[in-house]
């Protein structure tokens, strides 16, 4: 037995199936059944009952996960605490909001490919909710994105939040919400549907709102006179110092952004870690900034 073999058991066990231990693993199904079939070879055990609702776990199996879970936490730490960051390798799923990737991604990025340089890096950059559902589902390493993720499984580092204030063209005259198109972000983010409420309260049903889940787009479209909506204000300096935008006060102001690095807890892995604490240093400094 090896440690190649238990892994793979953790991940069948864990995610109820090979399909999805292989996609976890980056192997075929015949591999993954090849080592569970190896592994219950010598330990003369059965590991899991196959029926026709899926795996699950024999009593042996059941035992055998436990000191598996210690024997792979055993292993994070020896990486954590001895191994080299240089010597780190494999593939990181990073997942990150419009608006992280609108602003401290880049040097995010930069930093952690200097300190794990033979790590490879997999970008997905995407709504919240997607994020937070790829998470959960095994799909990404670690999420920055609009949180916290109310989950037991699932370890939160806050990140700096994002003001948000009112934008309109520049030069345009005062704004009335019931003519003129407000912007807001993605239809099924939660800053959409706090809008839709506050605007329902304060102005009525008859408010027209446009939703993009490109923050580049919304700023072009309220440069252009097409629209107004709440922006990041710390992203939208460059437009307004260049003239193309200004703020406004329609009467009330929508909540700030609440960010976080997210990732799972179990199983453990002390890169997600290390990557989120970095993910934090960053965006305190380029808040700073």
């Amino acid at each position: 037995m090896n440690l190649n073999q238990l892994r793979t058991f953790y991940w069948v066990a864990r995610l109820g199936g090979f399909r999805r231990a292989s996609d976890q693993l980056h192997l075929s199904q015949p591999a993954i059944s090849t080592r569970i079939a190896t592994l219950e070879d010598e330990l003369q055990a059965p590991l899991f009952e196959r029926g026709t609702t899926g795996l699950t776990l024999t009593k042996r199996g059941a035992l055998l996960l436990t000191y598996v879970e210690q024997m792979l936490f055993i292993e994070e730490e020896i990486k954590a605490r001895v191994a080299s960051p240089e010597e780190t390798e494999g593939l990181f799923r990073i997942g990150a909001s419009e608006t992280i990737a609108q602003s401290w991604l880049p040097d995010f990025l930069k930093t952690l490919s200097t300190t794990y340089p033979r790590v490879n890096i997999d970008l997905t950059v995407d709504i919240s909710v997607n994020l937070r559902n790829s998470l959960l589902e095994q799909g990404l390493d670690l999420a920055l994105l609009m949180g916290p993720v109310s989950e037991f499984s699932v370890e939160n580092v806050d990140l700096p939040q994002f003001e948000l204030a009112w934008f309109k063209a520049a030069g345009r005259g005062p704004v009335k919400l019931d003519e003129i198109p407000v912007i807001s972000y993605s239809a099924k983010t939660r800053p959409h549907r706090e809008l839709m409420a506050d605007l329902s309260r304060t102005v009525g049903p008859d408010v027209r709102v446009y939703s993009s889940a490109s923050l580049s787009a919304s700023l072009r479209m309220i440069a252009a006179g097409v629209a107004v909506g709440p922006y990041p204000l710390v992203l939208a300096q460059e437009e307004v110092a260049a003239g193309r935008i200004e703020q406004f006060d329609p009467g009330f102001a929508p909540k700030p952004l609440d960010f976080t690095a997210s990732y799972l807890a179990e199983p453990r892995s002390f890169l997600a870690e290390s990557a989120a604490g970095i993910a934090r240093k960053i965006a305190v400094s380029w808040r700073r900034e």
